[in-house]
């Protein structure tokens, strides 16, 4: 596969060492790689990578992905409230000098959930519990769904109560959002919207 010199691999999906291997190969040597997993968010994608290899190989995957991955997605799909089909809520993890030494080190890596709820205005990372605040707020889902949906139902619980909690730093970029959209959607705008999405980039 190499050997025809692409810019871009996409791998269906990883189930096996092989599959990992010749992904973090190309991935070493330059290319672009993209696959998918079967995980539920951004930190077990990362722990199922390394659980793919025999415990004296964890250190040496460790620094491969940390110098090699570049961001990893991942995808709920929750109800509608209106019941026409469902909506994704995505949980964004970008790499970032943060998460580099987070994936190094085995007992911080529980921790990437933290960087990843603070990176939202600086990186555009978010996650599944930010997502889930965002898309009640806009009215597409039911509380019921997004406690449901999100990875801790207690803090967001607290969060719609109006409770303060130990993880409300990572509210805040959604609350500043919200306050952002108000005027905007007074006036009537798609256009802001979109700009919003644009300076993000």
């Amino acid at each position: 596969m190499l050997r025809q010199d692409p810019d871009i691999i996409l791998v269906g999906e990883i189930r096996n060492l092989e599959t990992m291997s010749t992904a973090l190969m190309a991935a070493d040597t330059g290319h672009l790689v993209m696959s998918t997993l079967h995980t539920t968010d951004v930190v077990q994608s990362i722990q199922r990578i390394i659980s793919f290899y025999p415990p004296h190989q964890h250190d040496e995957i460790r620094m491969s992905m940390s110098a090699n991955l570049r961001a990893v997605v991942s995808q709920r799909l929750i109800p509608r409230r209106d019941g026409a089909g469902r909506v994704p809520a995505c949980e964004i993890m970008v790499s970032t000098p943060t998460i580099r030494e987070y994936i190094l080190d085995q007992d911080k890596l529980p921790l990437v959930h933290s960087v990843v709820g603070e990176g939202v205005t600086q990186y555009g990372m978010q996650t599944f519990d930010q997502s889930v605040l965002a898309l009640l707020r806009e009215g597409l889902i039911t509380e019921e769904e997004a406690l449901k949906n999100c990875n801790n139902p207690n803090e967001l619980s607290l969060k719609l109560k109006g409770i303060s909690a130990t993880s409300d730093r990572t509210w805040q970029a959604v609350d500043a959002a919200a306050e952002e959209k108000s005027p905007a959607s007074a006036g009537g705008g798609s256009s802001a919207r979109s700009s919003e999405w644009m300076s993000r980039e």
